[in-house]
């Protein structure tokens, strides 16, 4: 403080000089008292000036530091955010890189655990096929046109049954090219996890490790997690335009598994805004937008807005093809020669389900193996579908109404399949019966779409259903052909309908009536409602509904009920004739 102090008074406080005591007395002259009276005084003015400058130095000197902090602050924050956005984009370019994918990577690493498991002492390495390689497909060549980038200005829906091909189709597609140019991802039904993941495929983080939040700085991050996808497909549409003019081809961009989104607000917002950017990018030629879905609603919603859409039906294999295929792959492995009746067996047992012919395929013996996927197809079916009976509680009503909407239908497509039978129709294939009349089948349109999500039966490309799978309509053919599985459902559909009428019954009771008091039926007005008319001590229960003939006595006449007339006799009279219409 003292410093500081010294430093602002001037040179005359910073260097104090001794003080030499000067006797007082007569030999003190006016000459060297005035002198020293001058000196003093010119040594006052100096100093004076001095401080002044000094602070206005120091006060420029201070501004111009902070003028300068600030602009090499400025300068460095400005620097890091370029450098940042160019290296986000340096990363996502990196994702489309070859051998990113994580998916493609597993299904590497698939094929080589696959050759490990199947080789024997007596199998050659070339013997040895990937999981469903040994059965060609004729979709295949469609879906690397798709992924390779030979086919542009469209975006894709790749439909079909669980467990037809389709993931492994795209697999074998990516690992064809290396997975240049494409990013895949797993929806899901969280808008957050499906964030992530897309993150995850296309080597994005979201600003989340953006520096600016170490100041507490409102980064980009903190949203929606649609304002995060959209600003990723932002950032991706850069790194397109990037390599249209480097390979003259669009990325790829594939969402595995659409279905898995939930049929809600967000899970619609999320598939309208990957509509809305596939739409634009199949214009523009810069991405090729992939979708793979398992459930129609994925369907009938993109075909609201569609106009590039192109809709790929992945289909059980063929009858001859399965049937060769599966001929090859059990000489080859196991050396054996299956006959043609067997095989025919085997078919007409699984169909050409990929999943199962797999299964079959690999197991020691085929035929116990198909009884096997039937009985879990039956264990699956009956523990989501099956009916109660005449003994239902009253609080199953809703899930009834569910299981034998399903019941119904599947006699419906074993009625069907009989009459192909008899036309020399059948060849394999499955009984279809178009949407609009299975709606009506089975009275709820919401009902349909429920039944295609837990894999009961299956809504195509063309609008028609079906049974999921092969195996499930010899399961529907199994239940139908049950003792006394007809008066089962009529026993809970009679019961539904019981329930039904008594959630719409209402009881009327009529109580305090005096001795000359009067009560009528009337059905004049449209709202039912008691009423009653005070100057003639009468109560009216007015409705608009439909009375039948047989009561018209209590419908358009006034019935007179009095203390002596037998009053439980009258309202069993109008319980029987007109109850259901009239208290529902």
């Amino acid at each position: 403080m003292a410093k500081f102090f010294r430093h602002l008074l001037g040179p005359a406080a910073r260097y104090p000089q001794k003080s030499r005591t000067t006797p007082l007395g007569p030999h003190l002259s006016k000459k060297s008292t005035a002198s020293r009276l001058t000196k003093s005084t010119s040594n006052t003015n100096p100093g004076r000036k001095w401080r002044w400058k000094g602070a206005a130095s120091k006060l420029l000197e201070g501004s111009a530091t902070a003028l300068s902090s600030i602009i090499v602050l400025s300068g460095a924050g400005y620097s890091y955010h370029k450098y940042y956005n160019a290296e986000i984009l340096r990363k996502m370019e990196d994702a489309f890189a070859s051998g990113y994918s994580t998916l493609e990577l597993a299904s590497l690493g698939r094929q080589v655990a696959f050759a490990h498991a199947l080789s024997g002492p007596g199998t050659p390495a070339e013997h040895v096929e990937e999981d469903d390689d040994w059965i060609p497909r004729s979709e295949q060549d469609i879906v690397d046109d798709i992924v390779n980038g030979k086919t542009q200005g469209q975006y894709h829906l790749i439909t079909g049954e669980k467990g037809t091909g389709k993931t492994s189709m795209l697999l074998k597609a990516m690992t064809r090219i290396d997975g240049e140019g494409v990013a895949m991802m797993e929806a899901h039904g969280d808008l957050e996890i499906f964030r992530v993941r897309l993150g995850k495929a296309l080597n994005y983080q979201f600003h989340e490790d953006y520096i600016g939040s170490l100041f507490s700085v409102k980064g980009p991050r903190e949203s929606t997690p649609l304002l995060d996808i959209e600003r990723a497909f932002d950032r991706m549409e850069k790194i397109a335009l990037r390599r249209q003019e480097q390979k003259g081809r669009p990325l790829v961009l594939i969402i595995n598994g659409a279905h898995l989104l939930h049929d809600n607000e967000e899970g619609q917002h999320l598939l309208e805004l990957i509509q809305q950017r596939a739409e634009l990018w199949a214009a523009s030629r810069l991405v090729t937008v992939v979708l793979n879905s398992n459930d129609w609603w994925i369907t009938e919603r993109l075909n609201w807005q569609a106009s590039r859409l192109s809709i790929t039906p992945v289909r059980d294999v063929p009858k001859d093809v399965a049937v060769t295929a599966l001929r090859n792959f059990r000489a080859k492995l196991f050396g054996e020669d299956v006959s043609d009746e067997t095989l025919n067996h085997i078919y007409s047992k699984i169909g050409g389900r990929l999943r199962f012919l797999i299964q079959v395929a690999k197991s020691q013996d085929m035929k116990m193996t198909c009884n096997s996927i039937i009985e879990k197809e039956l264990r699956w079916f009956l523990s989501q579908c099956w009916v109660l009976g005449k003994d239902m509680n009253i609080k199953a009503q809703e899930q009834q109404e569910f299981c034998i909407a399903a019941m119904v239908l599947a006699k419906k497509l074993v009625v069907k399949e009989q009459e192909m039978s008899e036309d020399e129709q059948h060849d394999g294939k499955l009984p279809q019966i178009p949407l609009h009349e299975s709606r009506q089948i089975v009275t709820r349109a919401d009902f349909i779409r429920h039944h295609d999500q837990i894999n009961i039966i299956a809504i195509d490309s063309d609008q028609m259903v079906q049974a999921d799978s092969v195996a499930m309509q010899n399961v529907f053919r199994q239940i139908c052909e049950m003792n006394g599985f007809e008066e089962h459902l009529q026993a809970t559909t009679k019961r539904m309908q019981e329930l039904e009428s008594l959630s719409r019954t209402r009881e009327l009771t009529l109580k305090d009536s005096g001795r000359y008091s009067m009560y009528h039926v009337d059905t004049s007005l449209n709202v039912p409602r008691l009423a009653r008319d005070i100057s003639s001590s009468t109560i009216s229960l007015e409705t608009n509904a439909v009375v039948p003939q047989d009561a018209t006595q209590v419908s358009n006449k006034r019935t007179k009920i009095t203390p002596n007339n037998n009053l439980s006799a009258i309202m069993q009279r109008v319980k029987n004739s007109a109850y259901s219409t009239l208290f529902t």
